[in-house]
């Protein structure tokens, strides 16, 4: 059967769902002409120009509500003053702008005028920017006049003489332009651009830099059917509603933040919630779910981790009808911690700044513990072994989307995969070959067609002769009362290769003791084989993440071989 699909989105896309709701084939049409910006953002605008778009909340606690109307009106401002300074389609703009309401208006400008967006976040330094500059060949930044960030753009933009334009959000200093001041000037409509100059379908939208877990963060370029590829998270992942209010924990320097905070939101006509906090706080984060009545929540493993142990009893969680996370993998035992205690059940997913969401719990589908869900039916996902051939059940393998072989005259690209490593045809051709793209993720799949995450093809831990996944490790572990946080990874070891190491970060008030490593091992020992025993227990204050929150395994295990070989 088909989906009720709305009327902003049926020219696009049509979805066939089975009994239970879960979709079972998504196809496209007219994608060759779609813009976001005028065949989403503009219509829904036409059509119901009063319809909430944006809740915004800023960190000092001001509330502002934007409709679609205002959104056409701010965007089209913000167009014609991005236009007057010269920029055009193809040019390339950095937008680091946190989670200001502003984000919104610049990236819809961009997608109007057909120049490429490429978030950043406002915790980059100097040489971020210098690297970022150069690869991404940006001409133009609008950056929040928060912080110092606009300081470190300024010592980066001494090395390179390609930013033609500085834009400040929220103030103005030296010789940036003033976003809030200027754009006054310029009419709230504006001309959609003809023919050539005219920006759609195959060309590119999009860049984000990843978040460099396993090497220098590498330039990832999307054209302008990518929002259709979200269309699926939000529908059937989120489960958004019309009427809903939809909350995603992410800055907007990151790729994620598109994933649930703009387009398969708006998709589906849904409101955006988002809080512009500097420093994340659990407890002001559920006071925001209940005073909103919030519908839809969205957040990393790294909140629900915290969030477990607070005392969810005494909020107001009624208006919640859906919860997901992604970002890095779930334990089991969070997973059962929140549903205990909410009633609700986390729908993992999977996904990365290459695609939008390949894996995951859907609309209609029960979710077992640990599992990242079932293949999109978007992508054509599958299970390879390292000698090319695919796996078979519950054996260890790595996920890889199929694109189709050009030498056979088959090509399948899915909307919401990455076109390239921009201007990196080598690293390119490494993970996009003989018909396949090579996610890096590895996984297993069980009879009913459940994948579970093991974890990055460079995570994996070789120990005499054994291939061993840290995270079914780090599940056992994070299963201790007084575990918050924990990191598996290798350590050299002169016998087996490689050893494995665990490090812990223990909840408030529980101190480290020899007592408390003997008390992990033997929880261990009786519940692990011995060959994932870990060697080492060390227990940290913190562990190294990205700012997008996920765990860096790489800086942990780095670090350890730097002390070896010193």
């Amino acid at each position: 059967m088909r989906d009720k699909t709305n009327e902003i989105v049926s020219p696009f896309i049509r979805v066939d769902v089975n009994k239970a709701g879960t979709p079972t084939k998504i196809s496209f049409s007219n994608e060759e002409s779609f813009n976001f910006a005028y065949d989403v953002v503009d219509k829904i605008a036409e059509k119901e120009p009063d319809r909430r778009a944006l809740i915004h909340i800023s960190d000092d606690g001001k509330e502002r509500v934007f409709t679609f109307g205002d959104i056409k009106r701010h965007s089209n401002r913000v167009a014609n003053y991005l236009s007057f300074l010269g920029i055009r389609k193809g040019d390339r703009v950095m937008l680091v702008l946190k989670k200001h309401y502003h984000f919104w208006f610049a990236i819809i400008a961009l997608h109007k005028i057909g120049a490429i967006a490429i978030p950043a976040t406002n915790l980059l330094l100097k040489s971020d920017f210098e690297y970022r500059f150069k690869k991404a060949k940006v001409d133009a930044v609008l950056c929040t006049a928060e912080g110092d960030v606009s300081y470190e753009i300024d010592k980066a933009a001494r090395s390179y003489s390609g930013l033609k334009h500085k834009i400040m959000v929220g103030g103005r200093r030296g010789d940036w332009k003033s976003l809030n001041k200027d754009i006054r000037y310029f009419s709230s409509h504006f001309t959609k651009p003809e023919g050539d100059a005219y920006a759609c379908g195959d060309d590119p939208m999009l860049m984000f830099f990843t978040s460099g877990t396993t090497s220098y963060p590498k330039l990832t370029l999307h054209n302008f059917r990518d929002p259709l590829g979200h269309y699926i998270t939000a529908t059937y992942w989120h489960q958004v509603e019309p009427d809903g209010v939809h909350f995603a924990i992410s800055d907007s320097g990151w790729a994620k933040a598109l994933w649930g905070k703009l387009y398969g939101q708006w998709l589906n006509k849904a409101c955006i919630f988002t809080y512009d906090f500097d420093k994340f706080d659990a407890k002001e984060i559920l006071r925001m779910i209940e005073k909103y009545k919030i519908t839809t929540f969205c957040a990393p493993p790294t909140v629900y981790r915290v969030m477990v142990h607070l005392k969810l009893e005494n909020y107001d969680l009624s208006s919640l009808k859906n919860v997901t996370t992604a970002g890095e993998a779930l334990n089991p035992e969070i997973y059962e911690k929140f549903k205990s205690k909410t009633g609700l059940s986390l729908m993992e997913g999977f996904g990365q700044t290459e695609t939008t969401l390949t894996v995951a719990n859907l609309k209609g589908s029960t979710p077992r513990p640990g599992s990242m869900g079932r293949p999109n039916p978007q992508y054509d996902i599958e299970l390879m072994l390292p000698d090319g051939s695919m796996a078979e059940t519950y054996e260890e393998a790595e996920i890889v989307i199929y694109v189709g072989d050009p030498a056979i005259g088959e090509v399948h690209r899915p909307n919401g995969l990455f076109m390239e490593y921009y201007d990196d045809k080598e690293l390119t051709n490494k993970v996009w070959h003989d018909g396949y793209y090579h996610t890096g993720d590895t996984a297993y799949m069980d009879d009913d067609g459940y994948l579970w995450y093991i974890g990055r093809t460079d995570d994996l831990i070789k120990s005499s002769g054994y291939r061993i996944g840290p995270f079914e490790i780090e599940n056992e572990i994070m299963k201790l009362p007084y575990v918050l946080e924990c990191a598996v990874t290798a350590i050299p070891d002169p016998i087996r290769g490689q050893a494995i190491k665990a490090s812990i970060v223990l909840t408030n008030g529980i101190e480290a003791s020899d007592k408390l490593r003997a008390d992990i091992m033997k929880s261990l020992k009786k519940n692990i084989a011995s060959y994932k025993w870990p060697k080492v227990l060390d227990f940290t204050s913190e562990l190294p993440k990205t700012t997008s929150g996920k765990v860096q395994r790489k800086v942990i295990r780095n670090n350890d071989y730097d002390k070896e070989n010193k």
